[in-house]
């Protein structure tokens, strides 16, 4: 089942915003730091919106999977990975032209995502699953078998070193898990309260996950 509630996940920059807007299309808003492009996605137009932030006018509209909802950007600008929720696949939009150029199966209903500093992988919640998924970027694909958290998987944030992965649980055994990148396994899992969120340092590069929210790039 759909998690709804407004948890947030951030990966934290030096100069972040976040605004919680009106409705159930687009929740969540971050600025990262250069700009200037934003992407946001748009759940019941099956799109993602890209935003010139130096003009506040939408230049482009990019078709995705069904109700996109998580977005991220590759450290080095030149992907979007997004997450569509009812597809259950992430889309790969090439940011020099805005259009997709891979569509990788995940797990059931696929929501938060990050990516790892190096750019080498992202890791993607798979709600339904209880799982994450680990996609490679050099073949968009996913790699070894998903990684069981059990509950429903939301948020997801990568440490700025890389070494490890953070992932908000809500259902069942509410709480983050922690997975270690050098062997894909749960090294620990944290009980927190009701409906957590989690944060990283803000000693980080320009990826961002919010469920329902942009992923800025600067080119």
């Amino acid at each position: 089942m759909r998690q709804c509630g407004r948890r947030l996940l951030v990966v934290g920059l030096a100069l972040a915003a976040v605004l919680l807007l009106g409705g159930s299309h687009t929740r969540l808003v971050a600025a990262l730091p250069l700009g200037p492009f934003a992407y946001i996605t748009n759940l019941s137009s099956n799109t993602v919106s890209v935003i010139d932030t130096s003009s506040n006018t939408v230049t482009a509209t990019v078709p995705v999977g069904s109700e996109p909802i998580g977005a991220a950007v590759a450290p080095d600008g030149t992907r979007v990975y997004v997450t569509n929720f009812f597809s259950n696949s992430v889309s790969v939009i090439a940011a020099s032209t805005n259009t997709v150029i891979a569509t990788i199966p995940v797990g059931i209903g696929p929501e938060g995502v990050a990516v790892t500093p190096d750019g080498a992988h992202v890791y993607v919640t798979d709600q339904g699953s209880g799982t994450v998924s680990v996609i490679a970027t050099s073949t968009d694909t996913v790699v070894g078998s998903p990684i069981p958290v059990g509950g429903n998987p939301v948020g997801v944030a990568v440490t700025p070193d890389g070494t490890h992965v953070y992932v908000v649980i809500v259902s069942g055994t509410t709480g983050v898990a922690v997975i270690a990148t050098a062997s894909n396994t749960v090294v620990a899992t944290v009980p927190v309260g009701s409906d957590p969120s989690v944060s990283r340092s803000p000693r980080t590069g320009p990826t961002s996950t919010l469920p329902t929210r942009p992923a800025v790039l600067s080119r």
